[in-house]
């Protein structure tokens, strides 16, 4: 009985009151900061970086309030010059708000290297696989006399023997000595 007394007594309408009051404030003061600290409705579009020189955009995320992310990038594309963006995220026309990072990937400025394949005493076709396979080319095909027909022999690049486990830039062009099955008559 105590309890409903308690409810609907004065004491407890104020402290209700007083509680309300309160809450109500701190929700109004939590909104107005928020919306001044969000920048509510404030939005930038993100310009379009792609092909463009990193200092570049560099100088255009700055004017636009906007930081930057630098991503590594290990694809070389031969279309776009050394050192510019290749991708950004968020894309451009997208609407952000000021100080958001964009990742942009950067054209390195060269292919970046891998290891020759083993494919000496391995048949052409064979080479032919490994060497495509590692992201090397086919350049120049000579032949010596040599028992097996086919068969690698050598590994040229530049004009330079080279073995397997050597590095070389993707894309090179790698020359091959192939036997021409005859034996070398003395």
């Amino acid at each position: 009985m105590n309890f409903i007394k308690y409810i609907f007594s004065k004491y407890f309408f104020k402290q209700l009151f007083k509680s309300i009051v309160l809450t109500l404030f701190f929700v109004l003061v939590l909104y107005f900061y928020l919306n001044i600290t969000t920048n509510h409705n404030k939005y930038i579009n993100v310009p379009d970086l792609k092909g463009i020189t990193f200092i570049e955009a560099i100088k255009i995320l700055e004017e636009n309030n906007l930081s930057y992310v630098v991503l590594d990038s290990a694809l070389y594309n031969p279309e776009y010059p050394k050192f510019s963006i290749l991708e950004q995220l968020p894309l451009s026309n997208s609407q952000v708000k000021k100080n958001r990072k964009i990742y942009i990937t950067l054209n390195p400025s060269n292919y970046g290297k891998v290891l020759v394949p083993n494919i000496i005493q391995t048949t052409q076709r064979s080479a032919n696989s490994s060497l495509l396979a590692s992201g090397l080319e086919i350049g120049e095909i000579s032949y010596e006399n040599n028992i097996g027909k086919d068969m690698v022999l050598e590994i040229l690049f530049n004009g330079n023997n080279i073995n397997f486990g050597d590095m070389v830039p993707k894309k090179s062009k790698i020359d091959l000595v192939l036997g021409n099955g005859l034996i070398e008559e003395k």
